[in-house]
């Protein structure tokens, strides 16, 4: 059986986990930790695996993926140019109109409850938008 073969017959949760054990470093210990919040922040949060590979959280709609790269582990919310951000969470792809992101570099820490307000402000959106 291929890899690729192997990987459709995993459930999306399981090729997250596989995604943060791969990654072995600080990048896998800071996605499992912002996986953990988005499903403290909400309970009803479906798992995704997209795009060939990309960690995908939904509710109504998707939230949020959490992509991973050498530097950053990066938190890009599919609507989040249009939610209200306080603390200022969101720190890349400011100059879109639709998305926003939240790039975390090793060793930076991130306000857990400023993050859960943010999940559940954008599964808000999603659920109001899909009632029009």
């Amino acid at each position: 059986m291929s890899e690729s073969e192997s990987d459709s017959a995993k459930t999306p949760s399981e090729l997250i986990d596989n995604r943060i054990a791969e990654l072995g470093d600080w990048r896998g210990e800071t996605l499992a930790r912002m996986r953990a919040l988005i499903h403290e922040a909400d309970p009803d949060i479906v798992e995704d695996w997209k795009w060939r590979g990309v960690p995908t959280w939904e509710h109504a709609g998707i939230i949020c993926t959490g992509e991973t790269y050498r530097k950053v582990v990066k938190l890009t919310f599919a609507r989040g140019a249009a939610l209200d951000d306080p603390t200022g969470l969101f720190n890349a792809s400011l100059d879109g109109n639709v998305r926003r992101a939240i790039d975390i570099a090793e060793g930076e820490t991130i306000d857990g409850e400023a993050l859960k307000a943010l999940i559940r402000a954008a599964a808000a959106s999603n659920i109001a938008k899909k009632r029009r």
